[in-house]
């Protein structure tokens, strides 16, 4: 009977992540955070992807619990990144892409857990993934495994950090997602969330929504199309 905290941002890899707790776990809540990110339509679209789940999954809506926003605006207005600021994409002097945000996942997973920790739920489940990702340190399973030891000893408490997605590409989180609903959540994972970094909900692929050309689109894109002609 263990329950689990979500971390959810409204994204292909947020949404395939809360599907498969839904699957798992008797209690399934959801956190997502403000920090001043310029795609902030995936704050719109967590909303959007929570009501659909819920509306057309019924095995998976009574499991489907709280939703928890937490404002990180200190997060956005301590960084000078793509992601926080109209700058352009692009590989930082240290090799990493200028749309890593220091610190980021290692300020949501520890927020989590005290969320968690009041909520009385012992698992947090993020999407981190160390095998197609753009390079970024803090989404590496060394480091989520060493925050988790961290984190339950500050708090006394023994949590597990899930990343079900982390030693697959997004081929195979697209065919996750297939596996987990079929073609009626895939559906959900195109039409509702979101994923490019530019914020870009005007234009729409077979992939879903997004510019088509920031690494967030080209990864969710070269994906999908990877998965659709495996399937064929």
């Amino acid at each position: 009977m263990r329950k689990a905290l979500v971390l959810f941002s409204g994204g292909q890899d947020s949404t395939t992540c809360l599907a498969w707790a839904a699957d798992r776990y008797e209690v399934v809540e959801t956190i997502g955070f403000d920090y001043g990110q310029r795609h902030r339509v995936e704050l719109d679209a967590r909303q959007h992807v929570l009501e659909a789940m819920r509306a057309q999954f019924p095995d998976w809506a009574p499991r489907i619990g709280a939703d928890h926003m937490v404002d990180l605006g200190v997060l956005g207005a301590i960084s000078d990144t793509a992601l926080t600021s109209d700058t352009e994409i692009r590989m930082a002097a240290n090799g990493l892409p200028n749309t890593f945000v220091p610190g980021r996942n290692l300020v949501f997973l520890t927020m989590a857990s005290a969320v968690a920790y009041r909520r009385g739920l012992d698992v947090i489940v993020g999407g981190m993934c160390e095998t197609d990702f753009s390079g970024y340190p803090d989404c590496r399973d060394d480091t989520i495994k060493a925050l988790q030891v961290a984190v339950s000893l500050g708090m006394g408490q023994r949590f597990t950090f899930d990343t079900p997605l982390m030693w697959i590409d997004k081929a195979e989180t697209w065919a996750l997602a297939d596996d987990l609903g079929g073609q009626a959540f895939v559906d959900l994972v195109v039409e509702h969330t979101h994923t490019c970094y530019h914020g870009d909900r005007t234009q729409r692929f077979d992939w879903g929504y997004g510019c088509g050309t920031c690494p967030a689109c080209e990864l969710r894109k070269n994906g999908f199309e990877k998965w659709r002609a495996a399937a064929a």
